[in-house]
């Protein structure tokens, strides 16, 4: 019986309530660990902790800046809020990223926030956005996935007309680096998103949490492979896992039940704010331990 893949560790900083600096310091000291494989952001437009007037950084606009000053990483948004921007749009953000990064993008996306936590709610009027209910929220994103494969891909223009999106004499250039494209995550753990993972994804996150109910989560998404004829170990299993600074143990024991529940690609969320060594502490303290 083959072994399972190796694990592949990597970091979520969260642009809310911490400077640009705070955050460039953590990446490009993680940039320099070999053992700290993807560094992530998240997608909010507001602080959905802490002060609700504190500062909160656009994502794919912060991680093209990350990518220019970085090497090594893989990176991406987690996730994307399909919500915020039209997908065609998002297709030419993300190629922009994964040239800036030289194809290191990770292309992370999901639903968007519904309708935890309540603090994100407030930025759909704060910035002019509907918020879909969360049927045609879900209906939105796949449709999403495929316009952006497809200028991704497509030689020529095309058009398409769906439920929720309608482009004419669509066409993506660049094209991205990576081919055929970008690895695409999809974030998210109702029923009806997970049988968009099966149909689109590469990589599938859940956060973390109640570890029997990701399980339980996931092998529902294998059903729904099966549905549809792929192969459900073609989706590397990803999980999102709160780092407790104080409580090294803890974080350590979690990796390894999501570990043993077979989820491969393992993000740690750093609190706020960064001290200054967190990414070497996070190698030392809880990923060689792991391996």
């Amino acid at each position: 019986m083959p072994s399972p893949p190796r694990p592949r560790f990597g970091i979520m900083t969260v642009p809310s309530q911490v400077g640009y600096d705070d955050i460039l310091r953590v990446w490009r000291e993680a940039d320099a660990i070999p053992e700290i494989e993807h560094a992530w952001l998240f997608d909010h437009l507001m602080p959905i902790f802490g002060d609700p007037e504190g500062p909160a950084f656009e994502g794919w606009t912060l991680l093209s800046a990350l990518a220019a000053q970085t090497r090594r990483l893989r990176l991406g948004v987690m996730v994307t809020s399909n919500r915020f921007r039209p997908p065609a749009l998002l297709a030419k953000i993300a190629t922009t990223v994964d040239i800036v990064s030289g194809g290191r993008l990770d292309f992370g996306i999901g639903v968007g926030s519904r309708p935890h936590p309540p603090e994100a709610w407030r930025e759909y009027p704060a910035h002019g956005l509907p918020f879909q209910p969360p049927a045609q929220a879900v209906e939105s994103l796949a449709e999403a996935c495929t316009v952006i494969r497809r200028l991704w891909t497509e030689k020529e223009p095309f058009d398409f007309h769906g439920r929720h999106h309608h482009l004419t004499g669509a066409f993506g250039s660049p094209k991205p680096v990576q081919r055929p494209h970008p690895p695409i995550l999809i974030g998210g753990r109702a029923s009806a998103t997970l049988r968009v993972v099966a149909e689109h994804a590469d990589l599938w996150n859940i956060p973390g949490g109640d570890l029997d109910d990701a399980m339980r989560r996931g092998a529902l998404l294998d059903r729904y492979c099966a549905d549809i004829g792929r192969d459900p170990a073609s989706i590397v299993r990803s999980i999102h896992l709160s780092v407790d600074t104080a409580r090294p143990d803890a974080t350590r024991r979690a990796i390894g039940e999501a570990l043993d529940a077979g989820f491969r690609h393992v993000v740690l969320g750093l609190p706020v704010p960064y001290p200054d060594g967190i990414a070497r502490w996070v190698a030392d303290e809880l990923i060689r331990p792991s391996l």
